[in-house]
This record gives C-alpha cells, structure tokens and sequence, in this order.
C-alpha cells in the first residue's frame, strides 16, 4: 500500500464511506494525509460547580442573537462548553422511557445546582461511586435555576489534567462523516505507509530548520504540542512552496523550447523583423490587412487606458514571436482584463485560429459567454462563440464537441471542462485562463497540450506584491494594468461595529430605492463543512424580515446546483433580484453594474485581498458604490488591518501593506480563500518561507534543470507524483 492507493483499501472503509470520502475530494491515501485540520480544540480548564454562573454570564451576552423575534424581543443561544470539576454525593437514578435507559445525577455545592443526563448508559451507576471526584467534560445550559449537561465525557481528575495541554484536530467533514472515523482513517494511513523516506535533501533541511517528513504529517494532525506544531507546520508550509516553484520551473524550461508555429497578421506600424518566427516574417513581406482588434478599439465607447494599451502591444507581439506566449496578465478589479481578453483572440480568429478562455465558475463562464456574444454581435463579427461547463446536458454538450470540430475560428469558453478529455480542438492557438491563481501548473499544462502547444495568457485580479509575483510566476513574463477607466468613481468604503447593523440595513433600503442592488457577503464557511447553504439561508431570511415586501432578497452558495446558481445571478443581473447574500463564490468576475453596495459581515476573518476582490463587485457602472465592512470584533489589529481598505482602492498597495502587517506571525493567521493551490501556505503569512523555497527550488535547478542526476531521484519522483496527482483531480 502506497500514497496512490484507494482510500477503500484501508481496512473498514466500505463503498458508501468511500463515496463519503470522495465528497472531501479524498481519493487516495496521499490524499487523506493532505486534509489536513482546519483548526484544533483545547481542552477548556477545569471549573468548580461554585463558579459556573461566573463563567456562563459573559458567554450569554456574547452569544446573544443579533435578530428579533416576532415579539421583539431576543433570543438567546445559552450554550458553553465546560469541565466542571464535581464530587458525587449519592448514586446516579437510572430509569426507563421510550425503550430507552436514562442515568441522571444530580449534583449540588451551595446553591449551585448541575443536573447530568445520559442516554444508554446505565453502567454508569456502578462507575460514579460516591465520595469520588470526577471532571464532567460537556455542553451546559441553564435550566431555570440549575444548570443541564447532557451526555458528558467523564475523566478522573488526574488523566484529564494530563490531557490539557494536547491539541484535537478539527477537520473539514461532510454529511455522514464523523470525526472520529475521519480521525481513525488517518492514524490507520500513516501507520500504513512508510514515511520514513524523506524525498528533501537533508542538506536543505538542515540549513532551513527543517523537520523531517514524518515527524511533521504526524504531527500536523496529532500534534504533541503546539512546539511539534508550529514545526510541522513550517516543514509542509516549505512543501507546498518548494513544489510548486519547481514545477512551474521545470515547466518553463520545456515550454522555453516550443517554438512558434502559428502565422498572424502583421501588426500595423510595427517593425518586428528581429522578434518574428520564420514563419510570420513571411507573413509579414505579404501586404498589412486591417486588424479586426484593431476596428473594435476604435469603435469602443472608450478609450483604453495605457496600461490596457501597453499589456495589449505586449500579448500581440507575444502572438507573433519565435517563441510561444507564456505571459501572465495581473490587473487589479475592473481594470479592464476581459478586453484585452476578447480582443486577443479576435487576432487569433482573424488568423483563422480556434482559442479557448478557461473560467473557475460556471457563472463567470456564462457571463463571459454571453458578452462576447454580444460584441461579436455589436461589431458584426461573424466568430462562432461556443459554451462549453460541466452543468450542460449531454446533448448540449455533443453539439458544442461538434461545433468545436466545426469550426476553425470558433471562441470557446467555459469551465474545467474545456481540459476534460473529450473535448477535443480542431485549431487551438490561444488558451486563456480567467483568474490563474485558482488553476495549478498541470492544470494550466493540460489545456495547453490540447491545442498541440498554442499560445498560453493566464490572467488575475489578485493583487499581489511584484516580489512575490515573480516568485509564483517565475514562469511566465508578467504584464501589470495599473490603472482603471478614469470614467469609474472610487468605492467608497468604511468599517463598522455590529451595532451598526440596523444602519447599515437603512442604506440597503435608501439606494435599491433609487433602483440600485446591492451584495451581503456572509461569513466565510468552509464548503466541506456542511454549514454554508444554511448560514446564508439564515441570513437571507433575517434580511428578508428587515426589508419591505417588494425588496426581492435572495441567496447564493456553493452548495447549490450550477443551473440553479445561474439562474439567481441571471435574475440579481436582470434586477428581478434586489440584495443578494452571497458566500464568497461571488468574489471572482461577476459583473452587474447596477449593484452599489457591498456589506460584508465579520470582514476581519478575510485577507485583505479578497476583501478587495469582494469590493470590487461593485463600482463597475457610472453610480458612486459604496462598501461595508462589518467588524464583530473589538481587536486593534482587525481595526488596523480593516483601516488599510478605508485609505485605499489601489490593491498592490493594499496587498503590500497586508505583507507588511502580516508577515509570517499569527499561527492560525487570515488565508487568502483560493489563492494558487496551498492547502496551509499563505504567501502573505508565510513570505519568508516562500522566497527560502523559491532559492532552493531555484538553486535545485539550476545543478540539475530536469532532476535527472541520481541524488535528485526522490525529489524527481515526488514531483512527478505531485503533478500527476494535479492532472488527476482535475479530470474526477
């Protein structure tokens, strides 16, 4: 048994938990190692009976609902976990009810009463001796005048003292999973497999203060403390980095060898004999035709900003040069990227080249799709445009193979599913993938193989430093658009306190009234959690019961079916839909320019940069948008790190001050969601390990570009294993 074994070879994982795995996208035993916790329990210390109302009042107030019910009142969500420390005075009662034993204790220290339930469990009778001292590990509630715990652990004071400083796990799970059985899986993998072989250089470890494989898997999910932890930590962290820095740099070295072998029009005025292919400076000796790039610039209803102007020169002289394009387009939100999109492969079908642009959302896809429609339309382009997602039936999806093969010319977007096998090119030269941090190395690879090696752009909106670009993308030349249409008012944003809320709620009311929309972002909830569809369900119906009648409010998460998702942003777009509360699957491309307002709740638990990639969903039209930032907490760094987004709408700034605040220090700092494919690593948190592993990745290949000495065979191995593990979950 190896990392590319089934997770349903493990020993009392059947079919249906199998699928259950597959949920988490775990596949694999290597897998299952890499889901790794999102955060990890404490015990809490232990508490007398005397001081539970001490203890419980401040967590009443803290969990005091922030919505009135019908009577106007509120509703309290009373509930802590505790280990009260207890003696027991007399036996437990045991009685029957429902075919069901039930072992109750009653315990009391002056007028403090705690009453324990358990179900099934009458042995406990002859465990709870009298006169003995017992720590009751469980959740308590109020009950009139005495306090309730049902179903406790219960451990004898000693043991539970030894446990106190141990760390417990807390994985992403799904429906029908437990964590104990999760917890179980992974002990059983790593005593499984043999990981006393570590694929690093002891060298390289030894010079970062590194530990071993083993020691930081192992530790990464059964932590021995929080020591073993952080070290763990560093080791994967170093990983993930080192990884995928070499991939992409063993992947620059063989596409630095692909020439190219596609002809394009000649560019008007430019002399480009030095930079040409054989091939194209034939095509160059030939008389210039008109551009049809060239005819929709000058037909725009703006102007494009020098930046577009200048990133738009560069991919077209890439389109025309020796080598084929490997270039990275990073603009900040609205800065125009989907122009200069559209109008790059208006130059490849003109030269009569089919391109492909690759979205990470189906809803993206669909808007993308339906604007190029609409410009081929407006500009009386005769471009066949195809849509190709994963949600489209199988017949839809037949037609769209067919039309691929049909015609040469043809614009193809769509999702993940443009690099499934069976779509299949007839005359690729141009693949375009929207949003690049969300597509890994063989990702971006495998699309590129598709076309028989075309020309590959590769565009994003989030906003990283220029040092830490060059590091992720030392891959790909690097085009920045630093400027947005002057045409575009600046977001106004500011920070408040959830006592603001109701505020806050007026605002919505004030500009839908003007016939504005707007978005609520709610909490970030992992997906694999389970609890994302219901907190945003929540949310839209508490707003539903703030807002008049005719205020149409509606939600959107990623537990939803596509076809359902985009019928919703089809309707918010069409304004049938007033507010819409969505989860952060709405943070990437999604234009609707009517919408104003942007209120984000809980905004301290985001990145700065995805808050500013939030923000940017709105401001896309000629009204002034605003931005809410909701902070629940009363944190000085939260305020600081928040105020940053109030001074600025420039998100390079806003990126390189998060850098500055942030460096490698909170432990369970804030991630970025989605940036590149880091299961731990943050780039912002974690620069330091970042640029460590980009010199030995570097360093690594430069001794030995393509790994093949004998002394690099594990690193090789491991990195093939890495890439191939990359092409396999794209195509499940």
């Amino acid at each position: 048994m190896d990392k590319t074994s089934s997770i349903g070879a493990i020993k009392g994982i059947g079919a249906k938990t199998e699928q259950l795995f597959h949920n988490l996208g775990v596949y694999t035993i290597g897998d299952i190692l890499l889901h790794y916790p999102k955060d990890y329990d404490r015990l809490p210390p232990i508490t007398p009976i005397t001081e539970l109302p001490s203890l419980f009042q401040p967590q009443m107030s803290a969990h005091l609902l922030e919505e009135p019910d019908g009577a106007g009142t509120q509703k309290h969500l009373a509930e802590i976990t505790a280990a009260v420390a207890a003696k027991v005075d007399k036996a437990p009662f045991v009685r029957a009810s429902r075919n069901m034993q039930i072992t109750s204790l009653t315990i009391q220290e002056q007028s403090v009463k705690l009453e324990l339930v358990w179900f099934r469990m009458p042995y406990l009778r002859s465990t709870l001796k009298t006169g003995q001292w017992f720590i009751f590990l469980g959740k308590v509630t109020p009950k009139g005048k005495f306090f309730h715990m049902e179903q406790p652990q219960i451990y004898a004071p000693e043991k539970y003292q030894s446990m106190q400083n141990c760390l417990w796990p807390c994985y992403p799970l799904t429906a029908g999973l437990k964590k104990n059985k999760l917890s179980q899986t992974i002990r059983q993998s790593l005593e499984e497999l043999d990981l006393s072989v570590d694929y690093l250089p002891e060298e390289i470890r030894t010079r970062h203060g590194l530990a071993e494989y083993n020691y930081a898997i192992e530790n990464i999910h059964f932590p021995e403390n929080e020591t073993a932890l952080e070290e763990a930590r560093k080791r994967l962290i170093f990983d993930e980095f080192f990884k995928f820095i070499l991939s992409a740099g063993m992947q620059k070295e063989q596409m630095e060898e692909v020439k190219n072998t596609f002809t394009f029009p000649p560019l008007a005025g430019a002399s480009m004999k030095t930079q040409l292919s054989d091939k194209q400076a034939n095509a160059d000796a030939e008389q210039t035709v008109p551009l049809w790039a060239d005819q929709v610039m000058a037909r725009l209803p703006y102007q494009l900003t020098q930046a577009q102007k200048r990133t738009l020169q560069e991919i077209r002289l890439d389109l025309r040069g020796r080598k084929i394009m490997q270039r990275l387009v990073q603009g900040d939100v609205g800065s125009g990227k989907t122009i200069i999109a559209f109008l790059s492969m208006l130059d490849a079908a003109q030269a009569g080249y089919q391109s492909a642009l690759m979205a990470p959302t189906e809803v993206l896809a669909m808007q993308h799709y339906q604007n190029f429609v609409e410009m081929c339309e407006i500009h009386n382009l005769n471009i066949p445009v195809i849509l190709l997602t994963g949600s489209l039936t199988a017949k839809e999806k037949r037609r769209a193979y067919e039309r691929m093969q049909l015609y040469h010319n043809a614009m193809v977007i769509g999702t993940h599913a443009l690099i499934q096998e069976r779509a299949l090119y007839d005359n690729l030269a141009l693949v375009i993938t929207d949003e690049q941090h969300r597509f890994g190395v063989k990702q971006r690879e495998s699309l590129f193989l598709k076309g028989g090696q075309p020309h590959v752009l590769v565009m994003s909106a989030t906003p990283i430093p220029r040092t830490l670009a060059i590091i992720l993308y030392g891959d790909l030349d690097i085009s920045v658009i630093d400027e947005v249409p002057a045409k575009r008012l600046p977001i106004k944003s500011c920070v408040v306190g959830k006592k603001a809320r109701n505020t806050s709620y007026e605002f919505l009311r004030k500009e839908i009234a003007k016939g504005r929309q707007a978005y609520v972002i709610c909490p970030l909830v992992e997906e694999s959690e389970g609890l994302e569809a219901e907190n945003v369900t929540e949310y839209a119906e508490k707003l539903r019961r703030q807002m008049p009648a005719e205020i149409v409010v509606e939600c959107l998460h990623g537990k939803m079916k596509s076809g359902r998702k985009n019928l919703i942003m089809e309707q918010f777009a069409r304004n049938e839909i007033q507010i819409l509360v969505s989860t952060t699957v709405i943070e990437v491309g999604v234009n609707v320019p009517n919408a104003t307002v942007m209120m984000i709740e809980d905004a301290q638990r985001f990145g700065l940069a995805q808050l500013h990639q939030l923000r940017g969903r709105v401001g896309r039209g000629i009204e002034q948008s605003f931005c809410i930032m909701v902070n629940t907490t009363d944190s000085d760094k939260a305020k600081k790190r928040l105020e940053i987004l109030n001074k600025s709408n420039d998100g390079f700034f806003i990126a390189g001050e998060d850098l500055k605040l942030r460096g490698p220090g909170d432990f369970f700092g804030i991630r970025q969601s989605g940036l590149l494919e880091f299961r731990l690593g943050d780039i912002y948190q974690n620069a330091d390990l970042l640029k460590k592993a980009s010199e030995e990745a570097n360093l690594l290949l430069a001794e030995d570009r393509k790994l093949q000495e004998p002394e690099h065979e594990k690193v090789r191995a491991e990195i093939s294993y890495y890439l191939d593990r990359q092409a396999e979950i794209v195509n499940l």
